[in-house]
């Protein structure tokens, strides 16, 4: 169980992070990624403490483990990965979407089943799972890159011009695979230990050079991070922009120059159906987004907070139209949470022994996020009003002889200070309407997918119409024109 300060440590390994042009020297002291880092290095620090109860004994490795890459096996179990991926998430308030215990989760369904990635030549199978045992044993941070660059929307990577432009193997040596290419997109990599690269999107047989699975640490030379503008060097202050000077993980595209991937990571090579597999066979689909919902729940209730606070401060809340709105916001939050509940109690065991939560309910939750989570922004939209654009430029009108007066006498509350009504403004800002909300906006409505895909392609087929339908069927089969009974239509007389 590493330290944080260990994990700060393995961030200086001369990693090719691009950002304005150039090459980032130091990414644990840069100011875009610093302090996301540090949430990082306290998120391990929690899981090494054994007083907070994230630790277990791993099987697969004979010794202790973050509970959050566990593979649960029993309803207790379950439970209890839950509870410690709940406690990552209430320390960063569902902020960090891709926390180490995100794509940790995929992995830890992935090594539940290495016969997905039995190969007749290679050692698939066993690299998954000594893969898997390296982040127990090491307390990795892997992200991920699993999506085609938009190049093109219409076609896939096979029907581009351009060579290579989507992550793919150019050639095939005794060593290994030679990837060229590119993949989005990768949220923390700058920040993690080792990519995960592969491609959840279909593909067809003329794709095959892009049937891959591999993972390499992020120092690789040849791999190369193009990182989106970052928001928290823009933050002035951690008073001003309290979420995003703490968690603005960074976003970025993999771009691999002729990369050498060694055999002994690589999971899948040019193979279209096993790359189907992998999630959905696995169950590591339905594992991973349950961490997720559990994230977004703790976010929402977050949200929620915040809303309920500010109606406290503005003395609103005793007002119909307010406790409407409010109920509504508890109405959106608890339908996640409740889902994550119908989830849990009707996980069932794979054919591995591996415990998979209800898709029904959580792809039903999936299935809304495009809409719940807009929602929720849009009800503290309306509760907050124009409060968030009466706040002063920043602490320097608070704390300076000039503004300061002014600002303590006309931006404050009954019974809350200036500096108190403020601060509580602030965040609610840094969530609705600053550059990192409208990220997370963005971030949350295209979180598993296109919305019409994840509608289409999980919630409805996990719902179960079929039992539904034939219940109806058989109902409707009760009764016709030759059953009429008598007095119900006179004029058949």
């Amino acid at each position: 169980m590493r330290t944080g300060e260990a994990y700060l440590k393995s961030l200086n390994d001369e990693r090719t992070v691009l950002l304005d042009g150039e090459v980032v020297d130091n990414v644990a002291g840069h100011p875009a990624f610093r302090n996301v880092a540090q949430t990082i290095a306290e998120l391990f620090d929690i899981a090494a403490d054994p007083a907070n109860g994230m630790q277990y004994h791993s099987d697969e490795i004979d010794g202790p483990a973050n509970l959050v890459f566990s593979v649960p096996r029993s309803a207790d179990q379950l439970a209890a990965r839950r509870r410690a991926v709940e406690r990552w998430t209430k320390h960063t308030h569902g902020w960090v979407g891709r926390s180490p215990d995100h794509v940790g989760t995929f992995f830890a369904a992935f090594g539940a089943h290495p016969e997905v990635f039995e190969h007749p030549e290679r050692d698939f199978a066993g690299n998954i799972s000594r893969y898997y045992q390296r982040i127990l044993a090491e307390n990795l941070y892997v992200s991920y890159a699993i999506i085609p660059p938009q190049v093109s929307r219409a076609t896939t990577a096979s029907g581009w011009e351009g060579d290579f432009l989507q992550a793919g193997v150019v050639r095939e040596t005794e060593e290994g695979l030679i990837v060229r290419g590119s993949q989005m997109l990768a949220t923390g990599a700058a920040i993690a230990d080792e990519v995960f690269v592969t491609c959840i999107k279909p593909l067809g047989p003329d794709d095959v050079d892009f049937a891959v699975s591999f993972a390499l640490p992020v120092a690789t030379p040849g791999l190369k991070l193009l990182c989106r503008r970052p928001y928290a060097p823009q933050a002035s202050s951690d008073f001003d922009y309290p979420l995003t000077s703490r968690y603005d993980e960074p976003d970025a595209l993999v771009i691999f120059d002729d990369v050498l991937v060694p055999w002994d990571r690589v999971f899948i090579d040019r193979n279209v159906e096993t790359l189907r597999r992998q999630f959905f066979d696995t169950g590591a689909h339905a594992l991973g987004n349950w961490q997720a919902q559990t994230r977004l729940n703790t976010k929402l209730q977050f949200i929620a907070a915040v809303a309920r606070k500010v109606t406290q401060v503005n003395g609103t809340e005793r007002i119909p139209g307010v406790q409407e709105k409010l109920g509504e916001l508890a109405a959106v939050v608890s339908s996640v949470e409740s889902a994550l509940v119908a989830a849990e109690h009707t996980a069932e065991p794979d054919e591995a022994g591996m415990l998979v939560p209800g898709k029904r309910a959580l792809y039903g939750a999936m299935g809304l996020q495009s809409e719940t989570y807009p929602r929720a922004i849009a009800i503290l939209r309306d509760l907050v009003g124009g409060g968030v654009l009466q706040m002063p430029s920043g602490v320097s009108d608070m704390k300076s002889p000039v503004t300061g007066p002014d600002v303590e006498r006309y931006i404050a509350s009954p019974g809350v200070s200036s500096e108190e009504r403020i601060k509580l403004f602030r965040l609610a800002w840094d969530i609705i309407g600053s550059e990192f909300a409208g990220r997370h906006q963005q971030y949350e409505l295209f979180y598993a997918g296109a919305p019409f895909v994840v509608k289409g392609a999980y919630t409805f087929r996990n719902y179960g119409f079929e039992l539904h339908v034939a219940e109806l069927d058989e109902f409707l089969a009760a009764y016709g024109t030759d059953h009429i009974q008598s007095g119900q239509i006179q004029e058949a007389k």
